[in-house]
């Protein structure tokens, strides 16, 4: 019997994208707020379009699973702005609110 470990390595990276994405999002908010939603949208966009013709079925999806990670970070960053605005994370006071 032969392992296979892709699906693994799959949880262990999809676990790692949103693990990276979470600091990302504090980090955005703090320093330049709402603003580069867009940014997100592109790469959310860049990494669903590039699954679609990636043929090894491990990097589609592992491409998929950063572009819809990345998507997803819009409606944190917006969720984000209202946990700051509610006093759950610091404000960065050098930024206009």
């Amino acid at each position: 019997m032969s392992l296979s470990w892709q699906g693994l390595l799959l949880g262990a990276a999809t676990f790692l994208v949103i693990g990276v994405f979470h600091p990302i999002v504090i980090w955005t908010e703090y320093y330049f707020g709402t603003r580069p939603w867009w940014i997100f949208l592109l790469l959310g966009v860049a990494g669903a379009v590039g699954a679609l013709f990636i043929e090894s079925l491990f990097l589609s999806a592992l491409c998929g699973i950063v572009g819809f990670s990345s998507l997803w970070t819009i409606k944190e960053l917006f969720e984000q702005r209202e946990r700051v605005r509610k006093g759950w994370f610091p404000r960065n006071p050098k930024r206009k609110y």
